[in-house]
């Protein structure tokens, strides 16, 4: 049952949002926040919900179009992303949309081959092809998993540029090659004791691109500068994930904190790059919820726990925005078990007391809530309160436990987009379990 605290902060926020209408112009506020700040960090509650994606990629078209963004970066490896680049920049050799995405093959495939991203995928590439190359906006991934598929683009790239590097970066990397194609059973036996480790190898790997990155693009020309910025990025890659997998094994403080700082330093890398290149560099990011969010606001933050949001905003004060999503029902496509098929999952009504909840109450179906707007709601929204968070597994049994934590809302975003009830995303190869879908709670006797 709602509290009287919570009824009159229901009414505060009904008088402050913006309610969705399904047009162009529900961005424009968004626009305005957005102003001339170079970050702009867009989150989601779920990593398999149709709507988040959606409303993403058409406010990323509006930055793109409006605002001069020249690159989005999202929660992906370099590697496989960098095939999207390729596409849209038509620099590659993919003959469409549909093959760009085909590196996403590592669980959980359906968070980047999913329809959403395609058509993000196509239009960029038609936005892009009326444009001269240094205004072509890039796709780019700032995760650090791809410890084997980054290692193998390093010495791809050295083959071309350098043959006597490649043998040195092969005779470095095959450091690896005893541990199997589990990058953790690196980790575990590395800690463990029960072999020495590859740091020392990965980092000279790294520190011998850099080295030598003048002398290649003087050789081979600006033709070679994103070539040599692609390997150099894999190399880096390669090093924070050799210190990730090692770091697994002490605690989940220790590798959150190395996987977001990071991508934070992947966006630094990235900013620099197109700043070089173009003389200006705006950039979009797609992301869960938990690391856009400033880790500050929440739970994480009292746990010691950093994030990709929070680090942004220390390290570009005033030219960085962080929005986020949220819903209150619904369904989502996520799996049971980590490394387990893709099943389109019922998303339980938000738990009493909770943002989803609160939200719920406004009885919109859907609305934008500036943050930094917030009226008589400003008191109340900055009192800790749960928010649900929902990755690439959802198990409702332990829905509490698993996918909540406390957050001040108003510290953690700049802005929030709720969509009450919401629809599971669209994986491109579709499983039994997918198609099937849930049984209601009511089944049998609901039938």
């Amino acid at each position: 049952m709602a509290t009287r605290e919570d009824a009159l902060l229901v009414r505060a926020i009904a008088e402050t949002v913006q309610p969705l209408q399904g047009t162009r112009e529900d961005f424009d506020p968004l626009l305005d926040l957005v102003g001339d700040t170079r970050c702009v960090l867009i989150g989601e509650a779920t990593h398999g919900t149709h709507e988040f994606y959606r409303l993403r990629a058409l406010l990323t078209r509006r930055l793109i179009e409006e605002k001069g963004f020249s690159a989005v970066a999202v929660e992906a490896d370099w590697p496989d992303a960098y095939r999207i680049n390729r596409y849209v920049r038509a620099m590659g050799t993919d003959a469409d949309a549909v093959e760009s995405l085909a590196d996403f093959q590592r669980f959980p495939s359906w968070m980047w081959r999913n329809a959403d991203v395609l058509d993000f995928a196509g239009w960029l590439r038609t936005h892009n092809d009326r444009r001269p190359a240094r205004e072509k906006v890039g796709f780019y991934g700032l995760d650090l998993y791809s410890l084997h598929a980054s290692m193998g683009a390093v010495v791809t790239y050295l083959d071309r540029a350098d043959p006597e590097a490649a043998k040195r970066a092969r005779h470095r990397y095959a450091c690896f090659e005893h541990f199997g194609e589990d990058p953790q059973d690196y980790g575990h036996a590395t800690t463990l004791g029960l072999s020495p480790g590859c740091e020392r190898q990965v980092i000279a790997q790294l520190r011998e691109l850099q080295r030598e990155r003048e002398s290649l693009l003087h050789r081979d020309g600006p033709l070679a500068e994103d070539a040599q910025f692609e390997a150099e990025q894999n190399a880096r890659v390669v090093q924070n994930a050799e210190e990730y997998y090692r770091s697994m094994f002490h605690g989940r403080v220790s590798s959150w904190n190395l996987r977001d700082t990071h991508m934070a330093d992947t966006l630094d890398t990235l900013l620099a790059f197109l700043a070089r290149r173009s003389g200006d560099a705006r950039i979009v990011v797609w992301a869960h919820n938990s690391h856009v969010g400033d880790a500050r606001a929440t739970e994480m933050g009292g746990a010691g726990e950093v994030n990709l949001g929070q680090l942004t905003r220390q390290r570009h004060p005033g030219e960085t925005r962080l929005i986020g999503f949220s819903t209150y029902r619904g369904t989502v496509t996520a799996a049971s078990n980590w490394g387990g098929a893709a099943e389109r999952k019922r998303v339980r009504h938000g738990l009493p007391g909770s943002c989803e909840s609160l939200f719920h109450q406004v009885g919109l179906p859907g609305f934008l809530l500036d943050l930094r707007e917030l009226g008589e709601a400003a008191g109340a929204l900055r009192e800790r309160r749960l928010q649900r968070a929902i990755g690439v597994i959802y198990r409702p049994d332990t829905e509490r436990m698993s996918h909540y934590f406390h957050t001040r809302l108003p510290e953690q975003f700049d802005a929030m987009l709720h969509l009450d009830e919401t629809r599971a995303l669209e994986p491109l190869e579709r499983t039994a379990g997918w198609e099937r879908g849930e049984a209601p709670e009511t089944y049998p006797t609901g039938l």
